[in-house]
């Protein structure tokens, strides 16, 4: 319960924390256990070194609702962006009041219960770690000295130790090893009865990517939230405002929103809001309407996010089929700007990171294939840093299910700084990639909740196939007849892939089989080497279980070794042009005693030979076989997940995107 006489930074003494409730600063550095004789209010533990570089969901609010109950509930639809700590800061008579806990949100919800805020502002965060591993007093928000400024932050503040090193000269005491902790010392320091122009000075001196949402007892009827490089979203309700680091979280409260762009900040109260400049310049924007529905970033009656959308995939592709398919021709290059260059140009690179890149690799195939255009595909990691030869024949291609992924973000600015035009396939609308590139093409698949992406994957690669034969009929070589047949395989691909679906039973029972496995090998050739890639990712990123993809063919350079009858091998090979060669390659593991789990067509006796569990699919074109191969292996992974207690949509040290470096 709150008590008036206790400190307003309150910290769960079951924890490793470092707080010394009668001072301003740090205890000295020893073991929790030793700090528990020292009697009184201090707790002291040794503090670790830094970790990892990620991301974190951030909701502000204001207005006339119960401010906890608004921040939590809104954390906990952000919670894929980071859990591995939480907090809140509000205003509480007159007072900043900050809980935070190690964590899931439901530690921070048994923290808080019991406390009643008197006051109708806050800030509430989900961490994923970034400086400082993972305790309660690194959790966010952090405070100043003095407990009136709190600050929720979401990127990296690349100067920090010198900014650290200046404040501390000035007195100023850090609690945290976070890089985030400076942010409410400067605003400190440079207060002096504004809390906007404190902000206004505080930005120019920080360096890296941040999304900020400052609250204060010093001006407790205003949120003040900053953009740069990491994303923040103003909501404007009646009576309410809202500040978010995505949609799901103010989606109950409002459908207005206001994207910020980098360099702007935004002041709200319940029933305003001013953009300005970080010169202080006002900005005037308008509000944009949310399509999403509550029913969208609900479980529903399904265990799992992740589960509801893989089952989702039919009703995704339906919808951008109907989309982009209209009558007897393809609508994707509706822009005629758009569609001269996919014809004028003579090169196409795509870059993107984990799942999104394994759909641009199956694109690669597809444009090559069908529309004839020379595509290369790079981790856009690797893109920004290794000095690409970029020329002006070349159309870049940016795939991004979130839209703010750091690494591909900064390939488009890349791209934009040598002259080149790009094209970006996300799901997020109006988010950064989106807004950066010079076309956008949008792939329709709703809110993707589970941090193991699906469902964005299938449609990225539909995006893609529809975007080749677009382009290959606009250069003539799909005929009329040709295209009459593309669009009646393509429109009986939802109901091709709710069939797949219909092997759940049995894909679980085959997951109870192999769920102690220690490793997984998954081998896939020509189109299908991206799916192999793919549900490998797929198993390691929520089981735990350590699985490769590799391309089949290249089996016998080096993987070949790890064969043994302990080994489950899943092999991806339904008829495609390539169908004999992979064969010969399963043939191979076959002989050498190694657990084969295929997926092949229907009546495949060959396969079903040498196989020992199979997953059959129908019998489809080539270029479809993508869509449709990836289903099981989304499900296996699911199901070994489950049956291994993992928490699937939330695996550990993962985070939904990345948007930082």
């Amino acid at each position: 319960m709150y008590n008036e006489f206790q400190p307003t930074l309150i910290f769960d003494f079951g924890s490793q924390i470092a707080y010394n409730f009668s001072t301003a600063g740090v205890a000295e550095l020893e073991d929790a256990a030793d700090s528990k004789s020292a009697g009184g209010n201090s707790v002291r533990v040794r503090l670790p070194p830094p970790a990892l570089k990620l991301m974190c969901g951030i909701v502000g609010y204001i207005g006339n609702k119960d401010v906890d109950s608004v921040i939590l509930v809104g954390l906990e639809k952000l919670e894929y962006r980071g859990y591995d700590s939480a907090g809140l800061a509000a205003i509480h008579n007159g007072r900043l009041v900050v809980r935070k806990k190690a964590g899931r949100i439901k530690d921070l919800y048994s923290l808080v219960n019991g406390l009643v805020f008197n006051g109708h502002v806050g800030v509430g965060h989900t961490r994923w770690a970034t400086h400082g591993r993972v305790n309660d007093i690194n959790a966010h928000p952090h405070t100043d000295c003095k407990d009136q400024i709190a600050v929720a932050h979401n990127g990296i503040i690349e100067n920090f130790k010198e900014l650290r090193e200046e404040l501390e000269r000035e007195g100023h005491k850090f609690l945290s090893e976070t890089d985030s902790e400076v942010i409410p010392h400067l605003i400190e320091e440079y207060y002096s009865g504004s809390l906007i122009d404190a902000i206004l000075k505080t930005v120019k001196r920080l360096k890296g990517s941040f999304a900020l949402v400052v609250v204060s007892s010093l001006e407790p009827d205003k949120l003040i939230g900053v953009r740069m490089e990491s994303p923040l979203i103003v909501g404007i309700g009646k009576g309410e405002m809202l500040l978010s680091s995505d949609i799901p979280a103010i989606l109950s409260h409002t459908k207005d929103v206001i994207p910020l762009e980098n360099g702007e900040i935004v002041i709200i109260t319940k029933d305003s809001h001013k953009i300005v400049d970080f010169e202080g310049n006002p900005i005037e924007k308008s509000p944009r309407r949310i399509e999403w529905t509550e029913d969208m970033i609900s479980k529903g009656d399904y265990p799992h996010f992740m589960l509801k959308e893989i089952h989702e995939q039919p009703e995704v592709l339906e919808r951008n089929l109907k989309t982009y398919i209209r009558g007897d021709e393809f609508t994707l290059l509706k822009d005629f700007n758009l569609r001269r260059l996919l014809l004028t140009k003579e090169r196409i690179f795509i870059q993107a990171s984990g799942t999104s890149l394994h759909a641009g690799l199956v694109g690669k195939y597809l444009l090559e294939k069908i529309a004839k255009i020379q595509t290369d595909v790079d981790y856009s990691s690797e893109f920004r840093y290794r000095e690409p030869v970029l020329s002006k024949d070349t159309l870049i291609i940016a795939i991004s299910q979130s839209g703010e992924t750091a690494d591909t973000l900064a390939g488009v600015r890349l791209a934009k700084e040598n002259g080149l035009e790009v094209l970006s396939i996300v799901n997020v609308k109006e988010s950064s990639i989106a807004r950066e590139s010079d076309y956008v093409i949008y792939i329709n698949a709703g809110p993707e909740i589970g941090v193991a992406s699906t469902k964005a994957y299938t449609a990225q690669i539909l995006i893609l196939l529809l975007l080749s034969l677009e382009v290959a009929s606009l250069k003539g070589y799909l005929s009329d007849e040709d295209f009459r047949k593309e669009r009646e395989e393509l429109q009986q691909l939802p109901d091709i892939i709710r069939k797949v679906l219909k092997l759940e039973p049995k894909i679980k029972k085959v997951g109870q089989k192999y769920k102690e496995a220690s490793n997984f090998l998954f081998l896939g050739r020509g189109i299908n080497f991206p799916t192999a890639l793919e549900g490998a990712l797929k198993l390691k990123e929520i089981s735990y279980i350590h699985a490769m993809g590799y391309a089949a063919g290249e089996m016998k350079h080096g993987p070949i070794a790890l064969i043994d009858p302990d080994l489950p091998v899943v092999f991806i090979n339904p008829k495609t042009s390539v169908y004999e060669k992979a064969l010969n390659n399963l043939i191979e593991v076959s002989s050498r005693g190694g657990k084969i789990i295929s997926i092949a067509t229907e009546n495949d006796k060959k396969m079903a030979e040498f196989s020992d569990t199979i997953f059959y699919i129908p019998e489809i074109s080539e270029k479809l076989t993508p869509l449709v191969s990836i289903i099981p292996l989304q499900l296996l992974a699911y199901h070994i997940a489950v049956l291994r207690g993992c928490d699937v949509d939330k695996p550990r040290n993962l985070a939904k995107s990345v948007t930082v470096e």
